[in-house]
């Protein structure tokens, strides 16, 4: 049996770097896929991310917003009847490399909304249907900086709160049959980095960092997508609670 087969799976954040290789790995299993992201139609869904998959439907949501976040979840459930699996990828870093100085309110609250409130939306609403079947899985997308970042302030404090906001989810929807865990990536190699940095400098930043790494590189987007897929599945059946790191070593 396919690793996914009958399940429904929801990704937000779908169409990204990593939530597109996340993709991929579940469509692999054979899964129901529910996809979302920002801005974007199911004409921009690529048929290459969703082969091998049973179904795929797309919605697009502003999960910041307490209204679009049920309206998404209303659809998926009136769509596939059900939500086995949850897997927040959206988020994104809108204070990379600002001063503290310089980290303004407004922006202080943008990575907080992006990052932490999408994230505890969209598992608020999962956890009412999944305790209404009594189980189901969540897999949220924290980051190394959750450790802490000397260049990354809102955006470390809003992965540590989703790290936080995992393990209390752990501990408060165990018995109903449901997991949470995180994954924690270190530098990974995506468009919404490679594409806003000039050449030169993404070369600088990717040998620079991904240098110090023991592995010696930075990620790949399939990787963080391997490790999701494997917490969302019957093979991590008894992990709950846990962040696992995706990062070559980095901060042992």
């Amino acid at each position: 049996m396919a690793r996914f087969s009958d399940k429904v799976v929801l990704i937000t954040g779908a169409l990204g770097g990593i939530g597109a290789a996340t993709v991929q790995w579940i469509a692999r299993g054979g899964a129901r896929l529910a996809l979302t992201d920002l801005g974007k139609t199911a004409a921009d869904v690529p048929a290459a991310i969703t082969a091998g998959a049973a179904e795929s439907a797309f919605w697009p949501a502003d999960l910041s917003q307490q209204a679009e976040v049920d309206a998404l979840f209303a659809s998926v459930l009136a769509h596939y009847g059900r939500i086995d699996v949850l897997i927040n990828v959206a988020g994104f870093d809108h204070d990379s490399g600002v001063p503290l100085e310089k980290v303004t309110l407004e922006r202080l609250h943008k990575n907080l909304d992006t990052n932490l409130t999408t994230c505890f939306l969209c598992c608020q609403a999962a956890a009412k249907i999944m305790k209404e079947q009594k189980g189901g899985v969540i897999v949220n997308m924290s980051s190394l900086t959750w450790r802490g970042s000397p260049m990354q302030f809102s955006y470390s404090a809003s992965k540590g709160g989703v790290y936080a906001l995992t393990r209390s989810l752990a501990l408060a929807l165990g018995r109903d049959g449901i997991r949470v865990n995180a994954v924690a990536p270190a530098l990974i190699e995506v468009e919404s980095i490679t594409k806003t940095v000039p050449l030169a400098m993404w070369e600088q930043i990717r040998k620079g960092i991904g240098g110090g790494y023991p592995l010696g590189r930075i990620g790949r987007p399939d990787e963080v997508g391997a490790a999701i897929a494997f917490l969302a599945s019957e093979e991590a059946s008894f992990i709950t609670g846990q962040i696992l790191e995706v990062s070559g070593g980095a901060r042992l």
